[in-house]
Protein backbone atom coordinates (compact mmCIF):
# COMPACT_ATOMS: atom_id res chain seq x y z
CA UNK A 1 0.00 0.00 0.00
CA UNK A 2 1.23 3.69 -0.59
CA UNK A 3 0.23 7.11 1.03
CA UNK A 4 0.55 10.47 0.19
CA UNK A 5 3.31 12.58 1.89
CA UNK A 6 2.69 16.13 2.88
CA UNK A 7 4.10 18.56 -0.10
CA UNK A 8 7.43 19.90 0.88
CA UNK A 9 8.42 16.60 2.99
CA UNK A 10 11.49 14.11 1.59
CA UNK A 11 10.18 11.96 -1.52
CA UNK A 12 10.11 8.50 0.23
CA UNK A 13 11.01 6.08 -3.19
CA UNK A 14 11.50 2.67 -4.21
CA UNK A 15 14.07 1.77 -6.90
CA UNK A 16 13.15 -1.56 -8.85
CA UNK A 17 15.80 -3.59 -11.08
CA UNK A 18 16.95 -6.84 -11.72
CA UNK A 19 20.53 -6.00 -12.16
CA UNK A 20 22.57 -5.31 -9.07
CA UNK A 21 25.07 -2.79 -10.46
CA UNK A 22 22.09 -1.14 -12.26
CA UNK A 23 20.29 -0.73 -8.96
CA UNK A 24 23.57 0.23 -6.84
CA UNK A 25 23.75 2.53 -9.37
CA UNK A 26 20.16 4.43 -8.85
CA UNK A 27 19.63 4.30 -5.49
CA UNK A 28 23.71 5.79 -5.45
CA UNK A 29 22.57 8.41 -7.44
CA UNK A 30 18.59 9.03 -6.16
CA UNK A 31 20.75 9.83 -2.31
CA UNK A 32 22.68 12.80 -3.84
CA UNK A 33 18.76 14.24 -4.75
CA UNK A 34 18.22 16.79 -1.99
CA UNK A 35 14.31 16.08 -2.31
CA UNK A 36 14.65 12.26 -1.81
CA UNK A 37 14.34 10.81 1.81
CA UNK A 38 14.02 7.30 2.30
CA UNK A 39 14.85 5.13 -0.39
CA UNK A 40 14.25 1.21 -1.15
CA UNK A 41 15.59 -0.81 -3.07
CA UNK A 42 14.48 -4.62 -4.74
CA UNK A 43 15.66 -6.67 -7.47
CA UNK A 44 12.47 -8.31 -8.90
CA UNK A 45 8.54 -7.28 -8.41
CA UNK A 46 7.22 -9.46 -6.28
CA UNK A 47 10.11 -8.46 -3.88
CA UNK A 48 8.56 -4.69 -4.86
CA UNK A 49 5.27 -4.82 -3.94
CA UNK A 50 6.01 -6.95 -0.30
CA UNK A 51 8.47 -3.59 0.24
CA UNK A 52 5.89 -1.72 -0.55
CA UNK A 53 2.99 -3.71 1.64
CA UNK A 54 5.43 -2.59 4.91
CA UNK A 55 6.83 0.58 3.54
CA UNK A 56 4.77 3.72 1.57
CA UNK A 57 6.28 5.15 -0.65
CA UNK A 58 5.72 8.76 -3.22
CA UNK A 59 7.51 7.02 -6.27
CA UNK A 60 8.94 3.33 -7.95
CA UNK A 61 11.80 3.81 -10.62
CA UNK A 62 11.48 0.82 -12.59
CA UNK A 63 13.56 -0.90 -14.90
CA UNK A 64 11.30 -2.50 -17.44
CA UNK A 65 13.07 -5.72 -18.79
CA UNK A 66 12.61 -8.15 -15.83
CA UNK A 67 12.30 -11.55 -15.61
CA UNK A 68 8.64 -12.68 -13.93
CA UNK A 69 6.34 -9.84 -13.80
CA UNK A 70 8.12 -7.24 -15.90
CA UNK A 71 8.36 -3.31 -15.01
CA UNK A 72 5.14 -2.84 -17.04
CA UNK A 73 3.12 -5.64 -15.70
CA UNK A 74 3.88 -3.76 -12.51
CA UNK A 75 3.51 -0.55 -12.83
CA UNK A 76 -0.19 -1.75 -13.95
CA UNK A 77 -0.57 -3.08 -10.55
CA UNK A 78 0.34 0.23 -9.04
CA UNK A 79 -2.22 1.64 -10.61
CA UNK A 80 -4.28 0.03 -9.43
CA UNK A 81 -3.36 1.62 -5.64
CA UNK A 82 -5.82 3.38 -3.80
CA UNK A 83 -3.13 6.15 -3.96
CA UNK A 84 -0.35 5.28 -6.65
CA UNK A 85 2.74 6.38 -6.82
CA UNK A 86 4.44 8.16 -8.83
CA UNK A 87 6.08 5.95 -11.69
CA UNK A 88 9.30 6.71 -12.88
CA UNK A 89 10.52 4.43 -16.18
CA UNK A 90 14.32 3.34 -16.10
CA UNK A 91 15.35 1.31 -18.89
CA UNK A 92 18.18 1.13 -21.52
CA UNK A 93 15.22 0.53 -24.43
CA UNK A 94 14.02 3.51 -26.01
CA UNK A 95 11.27 1.91 -27.93
CA UNK A 96 8.37 1.43 -24.93
CA UNK A 97 8.15 4.84 -24.08
CA UNK A 98 4.78 5.38 -25.99
CA UNK A 99 3.24 2.33 -23.43
CA UNK A 100 4.92 3.89 -20.62
CA UNK A 101 2.89 7.17 -20.48
CA UNK A 102 0.05 5.76 -21.07
CA UNK A 103 0.56 3.63 -18.03
CA UNK A 104 0.32 7.23 -16.37
CA UNK A 105 4.41 7.20 -16.20
CA UNK A 106 5.44 10.69 -14.58
CA UNK A 107 8.97 10.13 -16.59
CA UNK A 108 11.09 7.81 -18.53
CA UNK A 109 14.93 7.65 -18.33
CA UNK A 110 17.50 5.95 -20.88
CA UNK A 111 20.51 4.02 -19.19
CA UNK A 112 23.01 5.04 -18.92
CA UNK A 113 21.32 8.03 -16.30
CA UNK A 114 22.05 11.27 -16.29
CA UNK A 115 22.32 13.16 -13.13
CA UNK A 116 20.53 15.73 -14.83
CA UNK A 117 17.70 13.72 -16.07
CA UNK A 118 17.01 12.28 -12.84
CA UNK A 119 17.32 15.65 -11.00
CA UNK A 120 14.55 16.56 -13.34
CA UNK A 121 12.75 13.39 -13.30
CA UNK A 122 12.47 13.80 -9.10
CA UNK A 123 11.22 17.80 -9.29
CA UNK A 124 8.33 16.51 -11.68
CA UNK A 125 7.23 14.24 -9.09
CA UNK A 126 7.80 16.81 -6.64
CA UNK A 127 6.07 19.38 -8.62
CA UNK A 128 3.26 16.96 -9.35
CA UNK A 129 2.99 16.23 -5.94
CA UNK A 130 2.49 20.00 -4.06
CA UNK A 131 -0.16 20.35 -7.23
CA UNK A 132 -2.58 18.01 -4.56
CA UNK A 133 -3.73 19.02 -0.75
CA UNK A 134 -3.61 16.76 1.43
CA UNK A 135 -4.91 13.88 1.97
CA UNK A 136 -5.78 13.51 -1.77
CA UNK A 137 -4.43 11.02 -3.74
CA UNK A 138 -1.56 12.46 -6.10
CA UNK A 139 -3.28 13.14 -9.51
CA UNK A 140 -2.46 10.55 -12.48
CA UNK A 141 -0.87 12.00 -15.04
CA UNK A 142 -3.34 11.58 -18.27
CA UNK A 143 -1.83 9.62 -21.26
CA UNK A 144 -3.45 11.77 -23.52
CA UNK A 145 -2.09 15.18 -22.73
CA UNK A 146 1.64 14.28 -23.69
CA UNK A 147 3.84 12.20 -26.34
CA UNK A 148 7.53 11.34 -25.57
CA UNK A 149 9.80 12.08 -28.06
CA UNK A 150 13.22 10.54 -28.65
CA UNK A 151 16.01 12.96 -29.64
CA UNK A 152 19.62 12.00 -29.09
CA UNK A 153 18.96 9.74 -26.01
CA UNK A 154 16.97 12.37 -24.32
CA UNK A 155 13.13 12.06 -24.01
CA UNK A 156 11.23 15.08 -24.66
CA UNK A 157 7.47 15.25 -23.28
CA UNK A 158 5.43 17.76 -26.10
CA UNK A 159 2.34 18.62 -24.53
CA UNK A 160 -0.73 18.06 -27.12
CA UNK A 161 -1.75 21.90 -26.33
CA UNK A 162 1.17 22.60 -28.36
CA UNK A 163 0.46 20.35 -31.12
CA UNK A 164 -1.22 22.67 -34.19
CA UNK A 165 -1.82 19.23 -36.77
CA UNK A 166 -0.16 15.75 -37.26
CA UNK A 167 0.56 14.59 -40.66
CA UNK A 168 0.52 10.61 -41.13
CA UNK A 169 4.44 9.41 -42.02
CA UNK A 170 4.14 5.46 -42.57
CA UNK A 171 3.86 3.71 -39.39
CA UNK A 172 4.87 7.21 -37.79
CA UNK A 173 3.30 10.47 -37.42
CA UNK A 174 5.08 14.00 -37.30
CA UNK A 175 3.64 16.10 -34.72
CA UNK A 176 3.71 20.22 -35.79
CA UNK A 177 4.04 22.23 -32.99
CA UNK A 178 4.83 25.87 -32.08
CA UNK A 179 8.40 25.30 -31.81
CA UNK A 180 8.87 23.14 -34.40
CA UNK A 181 8.21 19.74 -35.31
CA UNK A 182 8.42 15.82 -33.77
CA UNK A 183 8.62 12.51 -35.65
CA UNK A 184 7.16 10.11 -33.17
CA UNK A 185 6.73 6.49 -33.44
CA UNK A 186 2.74 6.10 -32.84
CA UNK A 187 0.74 5.79 -35.97
CA UNK A 188 -2.08 8.58 -36.81
CA UNK A 189 -4.89 6.54 -36.58
CA UNK A 190 -3.96 6.14 -32.90
CA UNK A 191 -3.87 9.64 -32.28
CA UNK A 192 -6.87 10.31 -34.21
CA UNK A 193 -8.66 7.70 -31.05
CA UNK A 194 -6.87 9.43 -28.19
CA UNK A 195 -7.25 12.75 -29.04
CA UNK A 196 -11.06 13.43 -30.97
CA UNK A 197 -12.32 14.22 -27.27
CA UNK A 198 -9.74 16.60 -27.06
CA UNK A 199 -10.47 19.15 -29.75
CA UNK A 200 -8.95 17.44 -32.83
CA UNK A 201 -10.41 15.61 -35.93
CA UNK A 202 -8.82 13.95 -38.93
CA UNK A 203 -9.78 15.71 -41.92
CA UNK A 204 -8.00 13.24 -44.07
CA UNK A 205 -6.06 10.15 -44.24
CA UNK A 206 -3.18 12.32 -43.92
CA UNK A 207 -4.00 14.98 -41.58
CA UNK A 208 -5.13 15.02 -37.73
CA UNK A 209 -5.65 18.76 -36.82
CA UNK A 210 -6.44 21.07 -33.89
CA UNK A 211 -9.65 22.39 -34.59
CA UNK A 212 -9.13 25.20 -31.98
CA UNK A 213 -6.70 26.58 -34.94
CA UNK A 214 -9.32 26.55 -37.45
CA UNK A 215 -10.27 30.02 -39.78
CA UNK A 216 -11.85 28.72 -42.64
CA UNK A 217 -12.74 26.56 -45.28
CA UNK A 218 -11.96 27.67 -49.29
CA UNK A 219 -12.26 25.52 -52.64
CA UNK A 220 -9.29 25.50 -54.97
CA UNK A 221 -9.42 23.26 -58.35
CA UNK A 222 -12.31 21.52 -56.67
CA UNK A 223 -10.95 20.73 -53.45
CA UNK A 224 -11.47 22.10 -50.11
CA UNK A 225 -8.94 23.30 -47.56
CA UNK A 226 -8.83 23.98 -44.12
CA UNK A 227 -7.06 26.78 -43.03
CA UNK A 228 -5.25 26.54 -40.01
CA UNK A 229 -3.83 29.74 -38.21
CA UNK A 230 -0.03 30.01 -37.13
CA UNK A 231 0.76 29.21 -33.32
CA UNK A 232 4.21 30.64 -31.96
CA UNK A 233 6.95 29.96 -34.11
CA UNK A 234 4.74 27.57 -36.52
CA UNK A 235 3.17 29.35 -39.72
CA UNK A 236 -0.50 29.39 -40.69
CA UNK A 237 -1.23 26.12 -43.05
CA UNK A 238 -3.41 25.08 -45.77
CA UNK A 239 -4.28 21.44 -45.51
CA UNK A 240 -6.64 19.22 -47.87
CA UNK A 241 -9.98 17.97 -46.59
CA UNK A 242 -11.57 14.69 -47.81
CA UNK A 243 -14.93 14.81 -49.08
CA UNK A 244 -15.79 11.97 -46.26
CA UNK A 245 -14.51 14.48 -44.10
CA UNK A 246 -16.14 17.31 -44.86
CA UNK A 247 -19.60 17.22 -43.31
CA UNK A 248 -17.99 16.45 -39.80
CA UNK A 249 -15.19 19.07 -40.04
CA UNK A 250 -18.23 21.46 -40.78
CA UNK A 251 -20.40 19.65 -37.50
CA UNK A 252 -17.70 19.88 -35.36
CA UNK A 253 -16.83 23.37 -36.42
CA UNK A 254 -20.52 24.65 -36.13
CA UNK A 255 -21.59 22.78 -33.36
CA UNK A 256 -18.01 22.24 -30.99
CA UNK A 257 -16.86 24.15 -28.03
CA UNK A 258 -15.01 26.15 -30.19
CA UNK A 259 -16.26 28.47 -33.19
CA UNK A 260 -13.57 30.83 -34.37
CA UNK A 261 -13.82 30.03 -37.47
CA UNK A 262 -15.02 31.57 -40.86
CA UNK A 263 -16.28 30.01 -43.38
CA UNK A 264 -15.66 31.18 -47.48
Amino acid sequence: MTATTPPGAALRVLAVDDEKPALDELVYLLRAQPEVGEIHAARESTAALRLLRQHPVDAVFLDINMPGLDGMELAGVLAEFAHPPAVVFVTAHDDRAVAAFDLGAVDYLLKPLRTERLAEAVRRIGATRSATAPPAAAPRADPAEVIPVELGGVTTLVHRSSVNWVEADGDYARLHTSAGSHLVRIPLSALETRWRDAGFLRVHRSYLIALRLVTGLRTASGATLVCLRGEGEAAAVELPVSRRQLRELKNRLVHGPRQNWTGR
